[in-house]
């Protein structure tokens, strides 16, 4: 024992407990425990795997961060049934840690492009009159709103909300609010410019009557050019700071 570095240790107590999440991780992948199913209690485990506490303790605790189960106060640990919302979740220290870098801000920037102007294309080829009419609705909130900045976030998220619902799949909707909550901050600082808010409008107006029309090169083309403005925009916005 005398002459061994502690870091030694370190790493084998780390190993321990990663060999015992990756073994209950292949049986939840695998399909041997389902959702809702039970793991078996602690002191189980720890028979099982022939480790101690500690080690069972972080295996779950790394299992529930990754959401493949569900730790409940004082209740057994389930596995847990995925989510888009969560699998996002889990990403956001990463996110937050990118967003810190006007690189990182781009990058966010050309993918909030990639997925908005998609959204407008789909929802052009999908929308059915009940559709049309909720955006419609979404739109009048946003005009309703102009002059009142918080309201109008609130409502211009609202407006592209209904875009990503239009497509009837949980993961858009999930990444939709998922990025609305990353980019919040670039969107205050936008409209704070003055007028922004009425420009952003029109570029909902313009987006609205496209996906009316069924028109699916309009909506992504009127999507694009509004994504770009509001890009070029915010940048303006930090250069004249």
């Amino acid at each position: 024992m005398r002459g061994i570095p502690l870091e030694t240790f370190v790493v084998e107590r780390k190993k321990l407990f990663e060999q015992v999440a990756s073994h209950l991780e292949r049986q939840i992948l695998g399909g041997l425990l389902k959702p809702g199913d039970r793991l078996p209690p602690g002191r189980d485990l720890q028979a099982i795997f022939g480790v101690g506490r500690p080690a069972i303790r972080e295996a779950l605790i790394s299992l529930q961060k990754a959401g493949l189960i569900d730790i409940g106060n004082g209740a057994p640990a389930r596995v847990a049934q995925p989510t888009a919302e969560g699998v996002l979740a889990g990403i956001w220290p990463a996110v937050q840690h990118m967003l810190g870098s006007e690189e990182g801000q781009r990058h966010f920037q050309d993918a909030r492009l990639f997925f908005e102007v998609g959204l407008a294309r789909r929802a052009a080829l999908d929308a059915t009159d009940e559709n049309v009419a909720c955006l419609r609705r979404a739109l009048d909130n946003n005009r309703e709103a102009l002059g009142d900045m918080e309201r109008f976030i609130d409502t211009d998220v609202a407006f592209h909300f209904v875009l990503a619902k239009i497509t009837g799949n949980p993961v858009f909707l999930a990444l939709h609010d998922a990025m609305s909550g990353w980019l919040r901050y670039q969107r205050v600082k936008t409209l704070a410019r003055v007028n922004q808010d009425r420009t952003a409008f029109d570029a909902h107006v313009a987006i609205c009557e496209a996906v009316a029309a069924r028109d699916a090169d309009g909506a992504e083309a009127a999507m694009r050019a509004h994504i770009l403005q509001l890009s070029a925009t915010f940048w303006d916005a930090g250069s004249a700071a």
